[in-house]
């Protein structure tokens, strides 16, 4: 706790700790799992929506962060694991894309990821915050690449389906608010491709 006193007078005065002295007094091993340059990394398992799960427990494989990926490897990795009900490593795919690739593209990986990251908190029973991220990933993406791609169905960069994504999220965050429910991800997921 932290008494102030008067002007000039530092008789008495007890403070705790201030936030920053808190952080300082943490040992960098004391518990914090770090990476081999030090920084905090949580290692804990984590279930097929990205929870984390108990220390001893199995979960599912991660996906490996800061992946430069070829645009058309990065829809081919993101769509299997929509497919396999997976949208919270889809989001870590597109994450790598759009922390990698070119300026004129982070908006639609960004679009993207918000996108998968919708869909998680929608798996996950976040209603509210899942028909939030949906809508805003397409309005980013639908945006970026803009509104006659809705209209016409058309396609985007490296044949992704803007009309349809934007239309898949749209549809999924009228049914969440109609619906207040849970979804599945898998049984959800979106196609980022038409299929021939």
């Amino acid at each position: 706790m932290r008494v102030l006193a008067a002007r000039g007078d530092n008789r008495g005065v007890t403070t705790g700790p201030r936030p920053t002295d808190r952080n300082r007094n943490r040992s960098h091993s004391g518990g914090r799992d770090r990476d081999t340059e030090g920084r905090a990394r949580n290692a804990r398992p984590r279930d097929g929506l990205g929870r984390p799960l108990p220390y001893g427990t199995e979960g599912v494989e991660r996906q490996p962060e800061g992946v430069v990926r070829t645009p058309d490897e990065t829809v081919t990795e993101a769509q299997a694991l929509l497919d396999a009900g997976r949208p919270f490593h889809a989001h870590e795919v597109f994450e790598d894309a759009w922390k990698s690739g070119p300026e004129t593209e982070r908006a639609l990986w960004r679009g993207l990821a918000q996108l998968a990251v919708g869909l998680t908190h929608a798996a996950r029973g976040n209603i509210t915050g899942g028909a939030r991220l949906l809508r805003r990933g397409a309005s980013a993406v639908g945006r970026e690449y803009g509104g006659e791609e809705r209209a016409g169905g058309g396609l985007g960069p490296y044949g992704i389906d803007v009309g349809g994504i934007v239309g898949w999220a749209e549809g999924l965050a009228d049914r969440l608010e109609r619906d207040a429910e849970p979804v599945d991800a898998a049984a959800c997921a979106p196609r980022l491709r038409r299929e021939p």
